[in-house]
């Protein structure tokens, strides 16, 4: 027998099959990605982010039971006196549910078809933002015309607006990527869109709403590139802007001296009312609370408990720890969605990223500002607590704007797996 016939019946040597065969087995896998197409995550890297999921969980759970803590009296007052006990929390639930359901569903589109729909969701926004301001269209609760009644749900398009102008802040920036150091033609315009909507949104009024929204879109400019000198001018000139609608406005200024000052006679019973009862709850919870159920501001103290002023509730429900508590789950869900963004940055996904840092900065900044007039930190300012307070297209938007971050977090990791496109 010849040394090769004996190679060969030994099975050290074998005739490769096809040239197809032998490249799959090669140890490293060759990723080819257009970004303009849709990624197909490879088995085993399609898991959704686990910890971000449970996170979101536990604030609606948690902002259910404390919804149905805060409004189960409210039937006992004549303004809703037509109302079951279970009024709210139901409505609440439902809200949750549809969210839910709306949350798989914009999962299934990629954040490519995302990137395509930005600019058409942002025309749809103004619109409705123009409608809710018709009469006999929009709905005016205690002077403010913010809502449009949908029957299951009062839709309030500003909601819409701060997942529009996310989406579509991150399309500009990478459309305009290469002349983000030319200040009029990298910033200009983009201004003049959040100008259209601040104007709306001031006309409703709904100047808490614009203040997040003005922050999603510095926060976005800033994050993409722009020239900090740039950024930090914007920064002034908002911030002049809004000082000229507080002082030019008597009603707002009588909201900044009552917050300066709640407890004189003079607006103890105005509009330093609800900064003084928030205060009682909290002061009343100490550090583990008089226990769930057991909130005394709730009975007609304190206004809107179940909505912005929910967690002074928490606070006098559950002490100081549930407060932090609050705290400290808001703070890892945005640190989790902005490295998330920061992730698909560095992906080359640049408008997934700061897509996702821009949710981030939504919900981080909203619930800052909540938590911060609950505590007394900050002037009084008509926003809920993201996933937790009463209120329908709120949490169906957030919920929705979550199932964006966890499809980006789903093709991150289809990428770092070897997905192909």
């Amino acid at each position: 027998m010849s040394a090769w016939q004996h190679l060969w019946s030994a099975g050290t040597v074998r005739w490769p099959r096809r040239r197809a065969a032998a490249a799959e087995d090669l140890p490293v896998r060759v990723l080819r990605h257009d970004p303009a197409r849709r990624v197909r995550p490879v088995a085993g890297a399609q898991g959704l982010d686990q910890p971000l999921l449970w996170v979101v969980v536990a604030l609606l759970c948690w902002g259910l039971v404390m919804v149905y803590s805060a409004s189960v009296a409210l039937p006992d007052n004549p303004r809703f006196a037509s109302y079951s006990p279970y009024h709210f929390v139901l409505r609440h639930a439902l809200a949750a549910a549809m969210g839910a359901m709306a949350g798989l569903l914009v999962f299934q589109f990629s954040v490519e078809q995302w990137r395509r729909a930005a600019v058409p969701l942002f025309i749809l926004a103004l619109l409705l933002l123009v409608l809710v301001l018709v009469p006999f269209i929009g709905k005016g609760v205690n002077g403010a015309r913010r809502w449009i009644p949908l029957g299951v749900l009062n839709f309030q398009p500003s909601e819409l607006a701060k997942l529009a102008v996310v989406l579509y802040a991150a399309d500009y920036m990478v459309r305009r990527m290469e002349v983000k150091e030319r200040f009029f033609r990298a910033v200009w315009p983009m201004a003049v869109a959040i100008g259209v909507v601040g104007v709306l949104l001031l006309a409703e009024p709904d100047m808490g709403a614009f203040m997040v929204i003005a922050v999603i879109a510095m926060g976005i400019l800033f994050l993409g590139g722009v020239n900090a000198r740039m950024f930090f001018l914007i920064a002034l000139v908002v911030l002049a802007a809004f000082a000229a609608v507080v002082l030019t406005n008597e009603w707002r200024r009588e909201r900044i001296f009552a917050y300066l000052d709640p407890w004189s006679e003079q607006h103890a019973l105005g509009k330093g009312y609800q900064l003084t009862h928030a205060l009682i709850a909290l002061g009343r919870g100490e550090w583990f609370g008089v226990g769930l159920g057991a909130s005394v501001e709730k009975l007609h103290w304190l206004p809107e408990a179940h909505t912005d002023f929910l967690l002074a509730v928490i606070g006098e429900e559950f002490g100081f720890a549930g407060v932090l508590a609050v705290i400290g789950l808001f703070m890892w869900l945005t640190r989790r969605i902005m490295q998330i963004g920061r992730q698909a940055i560095a992906l080359d996904q640049v408008f997934a990223g700061l897509a996702a840092q821009g949710v981030g900065l939504w919900i981080g900044f909203q619930a800052f500002i909540n938590i911060g007039v609950n505590l007394g930190a900050l002037p009084t300012k008509g926003l809920t607590l993201p996933l937790m307070s009463y209120g329908g297209s709120a949490v169906l938007l957030n919920l929705i704007a979550i199932a964006f971050v966890l499809r980006v977090d789903w093709e991150n990791k289809g990428l770092m797996h070897g997905g192909r496109s």
